[in-house]
């Protein structure tokens, strides 16, 4: 399992053109993911930790509702 570069944004926009650079750039050896709200982001890392995954990068977006 390659180490994730997780984003977490509001904005779809914004998620979607991290995504696509990210990808381009770094998806050969990261596993991308997106969240679009706080507690998704969460969800996403417990899920991760019970599949023994490795975060290398949290890209977060620093106001978001809730």
């Amino acid at each position: 399992m390659k180490p994730v570069l997780l984003t977490v944004a509001d904005d779809p926009l914004v998620l979607k053109a991290i995504e696509r650079d990210l990808k381009q750039q770094y998806g050969n050896h990261f596993s991308i993911l997106q969240a679009d709200s706080g507690p998704k982001g969460l969800e996403l890392i417990k899920n991760l930790k019970l599949r023994n995954g490795l975060v290398a990068l949290f890209l977060v977006d620093q106001r978001m509702p809730q």
